[in-house]
Formats: structure tokens, sequence, C-alpha cells
């Protein structure tokens, strides 16, 4: 089975991840995808898969005789889909030949319009997977779980030699907790990739530095005909602290390294009002400067107001995965190699977002990202190509191939040697 057939019937799933609830998962559908994956697993030739009671799914590929020694390579992906948009009911539409120009979604308005998506012309000639306009497709990321999957298909019926490979699907990773249950110990890899990219020649190491921030705003209601120097609007207060930020540093206005402040949402009346924002940096410094920033605001307005009339809150989510990986650069520099032997031309992009991986490299398990030949994911422009789902297949087989040609870099060498 080719990976994209197995995308077009996970996607049938709803796995949404819901932010507001902190159960784990947040989302039953999840454990139904799991129980689904482990079965499929089994099938193939997975023997020990299995679904933990946090909606963790593991599997072993036990090495080839003779390679018991080698490297334990990880893959790992997520199962849920963004809550940004829907994913109940997707109906994928897919174009085969597809000849490079604009593709309407379904019967409403939406168009995947060359224009917004310059990439779509060198698509052309490709079997291209879209949805219908009205929910998102869910490539991200079961096009990652669809491609490990056919990837240990191929390792075992072809009886390829390898060495130890250790699967894994991760729920939650799109609200941020998809590593907080995970047990690295059980999983057991020297090293690992998550399969959560864009573009299939993509390799990525770098990533934001993330926090979350909530602003809340306490005003001071009173008759508005008689609040001269005493009212205090909580909502236009909210309106200043927002203004007060760099103008220029939103999603729209940024790219490649650049960080920036994102408000989500905000609601509010005179008595209160609420901003969230997210603040993504990939340099720590200017992640901690930002962070600075919002503390001050809220000092000056305080000073200017009253003293608890904005009150910031700031969590951080993940940390830039950059210093744990140089390390242990072996793990992009066989990446790239492999992209070559296939015929494609590696490009390392700095990830303008996060994965599992990113947290899991800080808990001990170095794990860098490969991309899955999907775009403009979490929303309906979310689309990918059958054939950019085989090459990431033959990425990961080849990378497994060359960690089997290789000889063994154990977790106690690399901390030893700094490899």
């Amino acid at each position: 089975m080719r990976a994209y057939e197995r995308l077009l019937n996970y996607v049938k799933i709803d796995t949404t991840s819901e932010e507001e609830n902190e159960t784990l998962p947040s989302s039953e559908n999840q454990f139904h995808f799991a129980q689904m994956l482990v079965k499929e697993m089994k099938e193939i030739g997975i023997e020990d898969a299995c679904v933990d009671e946090k909606c963790y799914v593991y599997g072993t590929i036990p090495a080839s005789e003779g390679y018991e020694n080698k490297t334990i390579l990880g893959l790992i992906a997520h199962m849920d889909t963004a809550p940004d948009f829907s994913g109940k009911h997707v109906k994928p539409q897919i174009i085969k030949n597809y000849d490079g120009t604009d593709i309407k979604l379904g019967d409403g308005n939406r168009t995947l319009c060359v224009r917004d998506f310059p990439h779509l012309s060198s698509l052309a000639g490709r079997t291209l997977i879209t949805t219908d306009g009205t929910t998102l497709l869910g490539a991200d990321d079961k096009a990652g779980i669809a491609e490990i999957m056919t990837a240990a298909e191929t390792l075992i019926k072809e009886k390829m030699k390898h060495g130890t490979v250790k699967i894994a699907f991760t729920p939650d990773e799109e609200v941020g907790r998809g590593a907080d249950g995970f047990d690295v110990k059980k999983f057991g890899a020297d090293f690992a990739y998550t399969v959560d990219g864009s573009a299939e020649n993509e390799i990525e190491y770098e990533n934001f530095n993330a926090a979350s921030a909530v602003v809340e705003v306490t005003g001071f209601n009173v008759h508005p005909g008689s609040s001269k120097n005493t009212m205090i609007n909580a909502a236009l207060v909210a309106m200043e602290f927002n203004q007060m930020l760099p103008g220029g540093d939103t999603p729209r206005d940024t790219e490649g390294y650049e960080g920036f402040f994102h408000l989500c949402s905000m609601e509010g009346e005179v008595s209160h009002a609420v901003l969230k924002y997210i603040i993504r940096d990939h340099s720590s410094q200017m992640f901690l400067f930002r962070q600075k920033m919002m503390k001050h605001i809220e000092k000056v307005l305080n000073e200017k107001y009253t003293e608890g009339t904005v009150k910031v809150t700031i969590k951080e989510q993940y940390r830039n995965m950059k210093e744990k990986i140089e390390p242990c650069m072996h793990l992009i520099e066989n990446a790239k190699e492999a992209v070559k032997k296939i015929g494609m031309e590696p490009i390392t992009v700095p990830v303008r977002g996060g994965t599992d991986g990113a947290r899991l490299s800080f808990m001990g398990l170095p794990c860098p990202n490969l991309g899955t030949g999907g775009y403009a994911f979490h929303g309906p422009y979310e689309h990918i190509t059958a054939e950019g789902m085989d090459l990431a297949v033959k990425s990961i087989l080849e990378i497994i191939k060359m960690y089997a040609d290789k000889e063994h870099i154990s977790k106690k060498i690399r901390q030893k040697n700094g490899k």
C-alpha cells in the first residue's frame, strides 16, 4: 500500500485536539485512531505494538540478524490535528496529473491559488490531494504516520538489513502537550526523527523558542457621565497594551528567523478584558527580550492607571532544539545524504513553529524533523501529493539503511565525545 492510500484512510477519523481540555489525550477519538494504528502495526509484523493509558503508541522492529549493535533509531509522528479548523468529515479531493494551476475547493468560495502558494506550479504532473474547502486535510501529521507505516511495512516485507527501529505516535502535539507523557526510557532509541515537516526534501533542526502570554485587564466601571479621571475602560487599556508592542513583529510581517508576537484572541468590555498571545523567536536572547518587553508594558500601564490593572502571565512552551542537535550533527548529515541518494536536493530550514522533537530533544532524545511533502497546514488550503509522500518514505528508508551501514553511535559514546 502506498503512503497516500493510508493517509486517505486515516483522515476519515476526526482527531482534533482540544486546547481547553487538560486531559491526556484531550479528545477521545485520538484513542480510537491509536487502537486502529496498533491493529495495523501488528498486521504488518510489529508484534509488540501497543497503546498506553495516555494514548501513546509504541512499537519495535527488531534488528536484522547481525545488526543488533547498530544505532537504535526512532521514528515519531503525531495523531492529533489542529483545533484551528474543523477536522470532521474530511472529504479529500484527488487531482491526478495536476496541471499546476488554480484548484477550486469543493462547491464553496475557496480556491487553492498559485498566487497564494507559488510552489503549486512545481507540483504539476503529480497526484494532488486537497480539501473540499470546508475542513483541514489532516496531513499534519497523518501524512507522517502514513509514511512511517509504509516505510515499516517495506522494511519488514522486503527483509532489508537494519538496526533496531522504534516507532511512536503521540497525542496532542498541536496543543503543545505531545511530549507530556512520552516515555523516553521505554521508547529506548538512541536518536529519533519526527516526520512532521513540509516539503519532502526539507530537514529541520531549528525551531522557535515558544511561550504563551495571557494579558488580563481589570477595569473600573462607573457611570460614563461622571467618570472624569475615574473610569478605567479595560477594553481600551487592552488596545493600548497591544499598540505598545512593535507593529511589524507579527506573523504576517515576519519570515525565516524573525520572531513575533501573535494576538490569538481578544475579548472584553469596560470592566474586564483578556488578550491571548503566543511569543516566538529562534534566538534565546530575543525570546527573553520579548517576554521582558511584555512585562515592561505591564509595569508602564499599571503606573499610568493603578497597580493591578494589567496582569501578564507568561508560560514557556518549548525551546529551540538546535543546542541539543548540534552535538550530534550526524543526524542532519545522514538525512541530507539520504535525500540526495533518492535524487532530491536537501534543504535545511528553520521551523517557524514547533514539533514534539523539540521537547524530546531536551528530554534526552535528540530528534530533528523530516518533511512529509505537505503544505499549508492547519486550514482549508492544506494539500499534499502522492509522489511527495512516496519520496518521504524513500528518505526514511535511506536513513535507516545508512545507520545500518555505519558504526554504532551509542548514547554513552555521544555523551562522552560530544558526537
